[in-house]
């Protein structure tokens, strides 16, 4: 398992390896039973599964090794979350795994496992409605949770992904070139009828179906597990959410033929959010939805160039550019 950008991947994956680099960390360690590969993205970072022992117990970890160095501002994010309102054992069932150590020799840091199946699984199901409220509480949660970050990000950053990606679907689809140059002019012009944002929270910043986990191990009590903080910033709550419905949008598009086909997890998830009783500085208000909005179109059309690196789904590459081209004649309507 060559990475010449993470040499250490083959010890983090040599389970008598591993054992030794975490003996010290890990109290009562008697043995690392298996350690395997979960995904791997060359030259930029990496995750282990680790089945270990200990005198307590068997347990499952998760190592996520960072090319570039140590994630330690993650880490203590996931720190502060944990010992304020996001344990195990909070009492209204939102919870983020348990930061355990950092590993620096492999650019680890080390969590536990947490159990559950991702949201996407479970939306399109009958479960899909009041799943999407809750989703709407736990959002509404961490928002209120701010931690403090030096990690920002701005609706400009917003547009500069986006201005960034998108001649990257040109190179595949000159034919599209026009198409996608009106796009983006409309997504400035759009950005341009919103204000200077109030000031910002801590936000997810990646924040759709797969990164919860529902764990139904207590039938009526299920636990909802927040995962994969790395992006966390100041910024607004409505890049979540808005990033968010889009991700329902494109998964009812791309596996139920209809964008529209999830409408009613999407208005659930939205109204249920802005229903939330907010404070100052960021209040629910009609900008405040038009808002969501916003961030609900910018995600999208950053999914015509998320679908032309995934396979399986570049068939919807030109769906997901006209309902783009839609969602945005529309706003920039009203």
């Amino acid at each position: 398992m060559l990475d010449p950008k993470i040499p250490f991947l083959e010890e983090a994956l040599d389970p008598a390896l591993a054992q030794t680099q975490l003996q010290s960390a890990i109290p009562g360690l008697t043995q690392i039973t298996t350690a395997n590969l979960v995904r791997h993205k060359p030259g930029r970072r990496a995750l282990v599964e680790y089945r270990i022992e200990t005198v307590a117990g068997p347990l499952t970890l998760l190592g996520k090794i960072r090319a570039k160095g140590t994630d330690v501002a993650s880490y203590q994010i996931q720190q502060a979350l944990w010992h304020n309102g996001w344990s195990a054992d909070s009492a209204d069932r939102f919870s983020i795994p348990e930061p355990l150590v950092l590993v620096p020799d492999w650019h680890m840091t080390l969590q536990r496992k947490v159990p559950g199946i991702p949201a996407t699984q479970l939306l399109p199901t009958e479960q899909g409605i009041p799943l999407g409220q809750r989703i709407a509480a736990l959002a509404y949660k961490l928002h209120r949770t701010s931690v403090p970050t030096a990690k920002t990000h701005s609706l400009p950053d917003e547009l500069a992904i986006l201005r960034d990606r998108l001649p990257q679907v040109t190179e595949q689809h000159p034919h599209w070139t026009t198409r996608i140059e009106n796009v983006l002019n409309a997504c400035d012009r759009l950005a341009t009828q919103f204000p200077p944002p109030p000031p910002p929270t801590g936000i997810h910043r990646d924040f759709y179906a797969d990164q919860i986990l529902i764990d139904a191990s207590n039938p009526g009590e299920e636990r909802l597990w927040l995962v994969d903080l790395d992006l966390y910033c100041l910024g607004s709550p409505a890049v979540d959410i808005g990033n968010f419905i889009a991700h329902i949008t494109e998964q009812s598009l791309r596996e139920l033929g209809n964008a529209a086909a999830l409408r009613d997890r999407e208005v659930a998830l939205r109204e249920t959010y802005l229903s939330q009783k907010f404070d100052p500085p960021w209040g629910a208000t009609a900008t405040t939805a038009r808002e969501i909005d916003l961030y609900t179109v910018l995600t999208l059309v950053r999914h015509i160039h998320i679908s032309t690196r995934i396979p399986s789904r570049r068939p919807y590459t030109e769906a997901l550019l006209s309902l783009s081209e839609t969602r945005l004649a529309n706003m920039l309507e009203q």
